[in-house]
């Protein structure tokens, strides 16, 4: 018995010994990998900058790399991305907050369960599957509404990119509404305050930390997703800020040129790690903008 006491012990100090080790290595290989992205689009970067001046990159108003003199502007880019994320954003945020707000503090426990694992439901669908909804079925009643609105548009995929993105806002701020305390809506309702004043003026100022976050977080998202706007926003880069017309977003370029339009080694080709970091750059910004809102507003409730 003191034999087998001493074989267990024993086993239970290797385990402890182990799992730090184990789980350092697993973190190791997760920093490793980030390096290892950042890394390789430093370099491919600097491969097309060696052959594409970066002050026409970022000041050029056109994007043709597949003309015969190539132009290099990621502007018309940037702002097909940004005009399909506003859109996503109008949509997303009074939906996703509206949803939130409901479950947090009117729906009952049932209701609860029941919402909030069909809005999780809509977090799991492929993009793709978002993408030719968008195509097939969201254009064509929008073509009956909207005059002028081509098969292609910024509208549709804005939309449909809206819807994506609300279960990540409903959830992310309902979590921050529920962890409220109670005592804070109850001491407002004992001063007599309605339900909704109560919501509005003391539940949404106390998370507004993680509503915040959710928003800015569900903005990224919206700036990288692919699959929708490549199948519903078109191809075609334009410096402007019509919503009717056919588009390109960073992350559409790039798949068009993956999909092997460009030769290995070419300045087409690298061009797709150029506008890979500027898309890179722009969710990092994203991501450290919601953790500096969160923690503002976290210290000042």
């Amino acid at each position: 018995m003191i034999d087998e006491n001493k074989q267990r012990k024993s086993g239970h100090m290797f385990i402890e010994k182990l799992m730090p080790i184990l789980l350092l290595l697993t973190a190791i290989v997760s920093v490793l990998t980030t390096l290892g992205i950042v890394f390789t689009l430093i370099f491919e970067t600097f491969m097309f900058f060696d052959r594409v001046s970066i002050v026409e990159f970022l000041t050029a108003k056109s994007w043709y790399p597949f003309s015969q003199e190539g132009s290099y502007g990621i502007m018309p880019l940037i702002s097909g991305t940004l005009r399909v994320s506003l859109i996503a954003v109008i949509v997303a945020v009074p939906i996703g907050l509206a949803s939130a707000i409901y479950l947090s503090e009117y729906a009952s426990d049932k209701t609860r369960r029941l919402i909030k694992p069909i809005l999780e439901v809509l977090a799991g669908i492929p993009t793709i599957v978002y993408g030719f909804f968008a195509l097939t079925f969201v254009t064509p009643i929008l073509r009956e509404i909207v005059p002028g609105l081509e098969i292609f548009n910024a509208l549709s995929p804005g939309i449909v990119i809206g819807i994506m993105i609300t279960p990540m806002i409903a959830s992310l701020s309902e979590d921050a509404m529920s962890a409220v305390p109670n005592s804070m809506r109850e001491g407002a309702l004992a001063l007599g305050a309605t339900k909704f004043e109560v919501t509005m003026k003391v539940i949404l100022p106390a998370a507004l930390s993680g509503i915040v976050a959710s928003i800015v977080l569900a903005i990224s998202r919206a700036i990288g997703e692919t699959m929708i706007v490549a199948v519903a926003g078109g191809s075609t880069p334009n410096l402007d800020w019509s919503v009717t017309g056919s588009i390109q977003t960073m992350t559409a370029y790039i798949v068009q040129v993956s999909t092997g339009d460009a030769g290995y080694g070419t300045t087409i080709y690298y061009s797709i790690y150029a506008v890979g970091m500027t898309l890179f750059l722009f969710t990092l910004v994203m991501n450290m903008l919601a953790q500096y809102i969160s923690r503002r507003f976290r210290e000042e409730y």
